[in-house]
């Protein structure tokens, strides 16, 4: 019995890389939590509290999803686009500059998916607009989605999930997070520029320059952004989830584009992408019978208690192996359950870190490295494993080295 969630969690891991003939994850999660159920490994009251425990996740999941969506039907991509090609000058180190910028910003405000899904694209076309490489471009926000969700609670999943488990206010979180962050973009940014040096010493100012429509600013969804992000900050002193918060910005920015046509309700359910989202309700109850059982008690032995400097590492370190083996979501699940309700602040963030930062060193250390691939192939600048790998190698393990270091510092 103990092997069963072990086998059933590999299952559906499989089942979602692969996604045969296009079917949703739900599809074998919800059996697989069905059946954990059943065999014992978890009882009823124990999945009820664990979807119980995800429900606001998975709504904020859904708002900013949403959100996102309507963020780019009212032009904010396409404007950032034209930002980064004017700002590039035609000079792909400089365009690279700005990529990262937008990058870490746009995973940091609308979560990693947005730039996943919306920047990615947008960053592609600005490259072949000035005739560069886009490939250091679309390697840089497959990384960033990734490595720069370590900044907010509402950055990326994970950190939503573990967000309850630090006790921190949103703003003391991001506050001993930002330096991390900040560190961790640097030495990206930094062996990006050696790894893809060939690409940005390319000439790009031969050849015709393809025409960009231009338009203006869109001025009131960027406001609107810029009060959801807000309203994120103050939510903690008032008692307000931020799931709420970022159902109340997607309304406001979804009704204005519902006005403007530039969508419609079909699109804006289908952008929810609900049933990816039922995949993470239920995915919580196939990892407890994992974290229940021996691996679970084999992870929590091995993790230390304090909070100094090695202790920091083996917990980043455990959390970033533990992504690339199961995917940085049951990683997350796993850790938290290994850590304990009682954990030290300082080690649920090194745990942070790691679930964060590790998913940059293969495609299966997180659902957002997998959807960008199908995203970056869609438009016809499909990755390569090697250079993925190689890219990986060269900046996981020393990023991961300096957000511990970093955070050690400011704890």
């Amino acid at each position: 019995m103990s092997l069963l969630p072990i086998i059933l969690v590999g299952v559906v891991l499989v089942f979602a890389i692969v996604r045969p003939r296009g079917l949703p994850e739900i599809v074998v999660a919800g059996p697989a939590a069905i059946a954990v159920v059943l065999a014992g490994a978890v009882t009823v009251g124990e999945a009820r509290d664990e979807v119980t425990a995800m429900a606001p996740t998975v709504v904020f999941l859904v708002a900013v999803l949403i959100l996102a969506h309507a963020a780019d039907a009212l032009g904010v991509f396409h404007w950032v686009s034209q930002v980064l090609r004017q700002g590039s000058r035609r000079d792909p180190r400089r365009l690279l500059t700005y990529v990262f910028g937008a990058a870490a910003v746009t995973t940091a405000v609308l979560s990693l998916d947005a730039t996943v899904v919306l920047l990615t694209p947008a960053v592609i076309v600005a490259a072949r607009s000035i005739n560069a490489s886009p490939q250091p471009n679309s390697y840089a926000a497959a990384h960033l989605s990734n490595s720069a969700s370590t900044l907010l609670p509402v950055s990326n999943l994970t950190n939503l999930i573990a967000f309850s488990a630090t006790g921190l206010t949103f703003l003391h979180f991001t506050a001993l997070m930002a330096l991390p962050w900040i560190v961790t973009i640097v030495i990206e940014y930094v062996i990006f520029r050696w790894f893809f040096r060939s690409e940005l010493r390319a000439d790009t100012t031969d050849g015709p320059v393809p025409e960009i429509r231009h338009s203006p600013a869109p001025v009131l969804p960027l406001s609107i952004i810029g009060a959801t992000l807000f309203g994120f900050a103050a939510s903690g002193f008032v008692g307000i989830e931020p799931a709420w918060v970022a159902v109340a910005g997607a309304a406001v920015l979804s009704a204005i584009a519902l006005r403007r046509r530039r969508t419609d309700l079909k699109r804006i359910v289908y952008a929810a992408d609900l049933w990816f989202c039922a995949f993470v309700l239920v995915l919580g109850v196939v990892v407890a019978g994992v974290a229940h059982g021996p691996v679970g008690g084999a992870v929590a032995r091995i993790l230390p208690s304090d909070t100094g400097y090695v202790s920091l590492l083996v917990v980043a370190a455990v959390a970033a192996i533990a992504s690339n083996l199961v995917n940085n979501l049951p990683a997350t699940l796993l850790m938290i359950a290994a850590l304990g309700p009682s954990a030290p602040t300082g080690l649920v963030l090194a745990m942070l870190i790691g679930v964060n930062l590790g998913p940059n060193l293969t495609y299966v250390g997180s659902l957002a490295t997998m959807l960008w691939r199908r995203v970056a192939t869609s438009v016809d600048a499909a990755p390569t494993l090697a250079t993925f790998t190689l890219l990986g190698l060269a900046t996981t393990p020393l990023a991961l080295l300096g957000a511990v270091s970093a955070l050690w510092l400011v704890l």
